[in-house]
């Protein structure tokens, strides 16, 4: 993505809180997604979990990395990746990769901000960026994420017994929401007969935070082994500023026999300077 664009898009999320991406996925990796979802959904027999955060109609698949080779793609995306790198900085994590189906029935998901477990006072610099990709239509009726636009400015969350003015998050499929992950959303309603409303939310997190799902334990060894650079950097197997996250003085990755990786703490030749020590 050109620098003018990602600017923009850089600019949005900033004033309003979230951007559109239109035309991010490419045709054959959006019915890559969509059919690779549908499989593992069948495959695990995936049903609601009926509870308000989860819904009642809705069908969610966590840790997809670990599911199928096509997820790897959606985190490194040229489309998205530089724009939160540039929310957050190009030291953030991976948090986490969840596909939510929304089916009809399905009724609204209480308004909420995904950093909402921080302790941090509001409103706050970005601590997390979410980018929504709309794998089917996203509709009014069908169970667009609805937000409400400036809430990440806002000094507290949502108090769940009040009512909030919202716009739906409607777009074609192959759209990417990114949003600042302090924004107000929730799913939607979906009062179709038999209209489903497929997305994935790729969460992503500064790099010295807590990851919302163990990619140590919940991605196989063997997967891990494939996966490009930069991939696994988001997963954490490198070092955060070259100190956080080492095991003896050595990354994650280099434990794990990734020569790729063989970083230690306090290196001062890393190549990208984001990863360089802060001790002087």
């Amino acid at each position: 993505m050109e620098a003018a664009r990602i600017d923009r898009h850089v600019a949005e999320i900033e004033d309003q809180g979230y951007t559109f991406v239109e035309n991010a996925i490419e045709a054959e990796l959006l019915a890559e997604l969509r059919d690779s979802i549908r499989s593992v959904a069948d495959e695990r027999g995936t049903a609601p979990r009926n509870n308000p955060a989860e819904g009642y109609a809705t069908h969610r698949n966590y840790n997809l990395l670990a599911k199928r080779r096509a997820f790897q793609k959606m985190p490194v995306h040229e489309n998205v990746l530089p724009i939160v790198e540039r929310i957050l900085d190009p030291g953030c994590l991976l948090s986490g990769m969840t596909a939510i189906d929304i089916g009809p029935g399905e009724r609204p998901q209480p308004l909420h901000p995904d950093d909402a477990v921080t302790t941090t006072p509001r409103p706050h610099p970005p601590l997390m960026c979410v980018s929504m990709w709309a794998l089917t239509d996203f509709s009014d009726a069908n169970g667009a994420t609805r937000f409400v636009p400036g809430s990440h400015k806002k000094d507290h969350p949502p108090d769940y017994t009040k009512e909030y003015e919202t716009l739906p998050a409607e777009m074609p499929a192959g759209s990417v929401m990114i949003f600042d992950g302090a924004l107000w959303h929730g799913g939607g309603s979906n009062t179709t007969e038999d209209e489903w409303r497929l997305g994935v939310n790729v969460q992503y997190c500064q790099g010295w935070m807590r990851t919302q799902q163990n990619h140590y334990l919940g991605v196989p060894p063997e997967m891990l082994a494939e996966m490009p650079e930069r991939l696994l950097e988001l997963l954490g197997m490198n070092l955060y500023k070259g100190l956080m996250g080492h095991i003896d003085g050595q990354s994650p990755g280099a434990v794990l026999g990734d020569a790729r990786l063989a970083e230690t703490a306090y290196a001062s030749d890393r190549k990208d300077s984001v990863n360089r020590s802060f001790a002087k």
